[in-house]
């Protein structure tokens, strides 16, 4: 079973995207702030981060920097769903290695087939 990691300090955020990707066979973990982002990662080895830019105790960009620079966790496709309009945060989070840069209010299809890319499946869309 593929592991996705959510990482976003909104309850309603993680709420929607684990209702979206559960149907999807996926175990679904959640991470509210930078450093539980990153701890989260690091114990949980996930397949797949969805990282919120944005959050308490640090930025994604911070976030996704030190998942890179670890060889525990440089592997991991990173999506980042953002809300954040800024092109240079965008180029910044490409430039780190980030898979996608998703807009928030991202749409439920273009979610999971930015998920099932990262996961190597047929772009494929599972709905429930």
């Amino acid at each position: 079973m593929a592991r996705v990691l959510i990482a976003d300090d909104s309850r309603f955020q993680v709420q929607m995207l684990a209702s979206w990707l559960t149907p999807m066979g996926v175990e679904v973990i959640f991470a509210a702030d930078a450093l539980q982002t990153w701890m989260s990662a690091l114990r949980s080895n996930p397949d797949v981060i969805l990282l919120d830019i944005n959050m308490p105790g640090g930025t994604g960009i911070e976030v996704l920097k030190r998942l890179r620079m670890s060889t525990k966790t440089q592997h991991i496709p990173v999506i980042v769903v953002s809300g954040e309009k800024n092109p240079t945060t965008e180029a910044k989070a490409r430039s780190l290695g980030a898979a996608e840069f998703l807009h928030k209010p991202v749409e439920q299809d273009q979610l999971l087939l930015s998920v099932n890319r990262a996961l190597n499946k047929d772009a494929h869309i599972a709905t429930p």
